[in-house]
C-alpha cells in the first residue's frame, strides 16, 4: 500500500454545471448539520450576527448556519459562479429573506458587503486550494478581534487504497460524479500536520486543529489581530 505523501491538487472552481447541479441537488443535511452542531459545541457562548462563509458553494451550510442563529446575517462568497447559480432554489428552500447573501468573488481579493465579521467558517474549501494561504490570509483580511473561526475539511488519507475504501463507505450511494470528486479531493487534501504548518507560517498559531474523524479535521479558536 503506497502512501500518499504528497497531494494531488484538483481544480479550484467547481464551474461545471453538471457538477455544481449534483451538488446542489445531493442530500448534505447530516454532515452539514454536523458542521453547524460542531460551531456550536466549540463556540458554546457564542451568538454569531456578522458572519462570513468562505467557499460557500450553493450554499446550503449559510442557510443552516443562518438559521440555527437567527441573529445572524451570513454572506456566503465562492469563485464558482455555476455553484451561486444553484443555490438558488437552496435559498428560496430555505425562504430566510436577506439574511443570507452568495457573493460572487474570488478570494482572497474580494468586495464583501461589509469590512469586518465577528464569525468566520468555512466547509470544504481549504483541499481546493493549491495556495491554502489563501484561506488564512482571507480570515486576517476580513475577521476582526475575537472573530470565532471554525474551518472543516478533509485529511488526506495515508494511501489511495484508503481514499477508495473511504468513497465506497460514505459515498456509495451517490452520483458518479460526486463519488468522483469525493475521491480526488481526498488526494487532494491536505494532513493534519500541513495544516499545523500554514497556520504557522500565517501567524495564527491562537487557533487549533484537530481531527474530528476518520477522514475530517477543523481548525477553530478566536482570531487575535495582534498577533496577525
Amino acid at each position: 500500500m503506497a502512501k500518499l505523501r504528497h497531494r494531488t491538487p484538483e481544480p479550484e472552481l467547481m464551474n461545471d454545471q453538471e457538477q455544481a447541479d449534483a451538488y446542489a441537488q445531493a442530500d448534505f443535511a447530516e454532515p452539514h448539520n454536523y458542521f453547524v452542531q460542531l460551531f456550536a459545541e466549540y463556540f458554546p457562548q457564542k451568538k454569531p450576527v456578522k458572519v462570513l462563509d468562505l467557499g460557500c458553494g450553493p450554499g446550503d451550510i449559510s442557510c443552516r448556519f443562518a438559521k440555527a442563529h437567527p441573529e445572524s446575517v451570513v454572506t456566503g462568497v465562492d469563485g464558482a459562479q455555476a455553484m451561486l447559480d444553484a443555490g438558488v432554489p437552496i435559498l428560496k428552500k430555505f425562504g430566510l429573506g436577506e439574511r443570507v447573501q452568495l457573493t460572487y468573488g474570488y478570494l482572497p481579493n474580494v468586495e464583501l458587503p461589509k469590512d469586518a465579521y465577528d464569525t468566520v467558517i468555512s466547509n470544504s474549501l481549504l483541499h481546493h486550494l493549491d495556495d491554502p494561504m489563501v484561506i488564512w490570509e482571507s480570515i486576517k483580511n476580513f475577521g476582526q478581534s475575537n472573530s470565532s473561526v471554525f474551518i472543516m475539511d478533509l485529511m488526506r488519507p495515508e494511501s489511495s487504497e484508503l481514499a477508495e475504501q473511504f468513497v465506497n463507505m460514505y459515498a456509495k450511494d451517490e452520483p458518479e460524479v460526486l463519488r468522483h470528486d469525493f475521491y480526488h479531493s481526498l488526494l487532494a487534501a491536505y494532513t493534519l500536520e500541513e495544516v499545523k504548518q500554514q497556520l504557522a507560517k500565517a501567524h495564527l498559531n491562537q487557533l487549533k486543529t484537530i481531527a474530528v474523524s476518520d477522514r475530517h479535521l477543523i481548525v477553530h479558536g478566536y482570531l487575535n489581530k495582534r498577533e496577525v
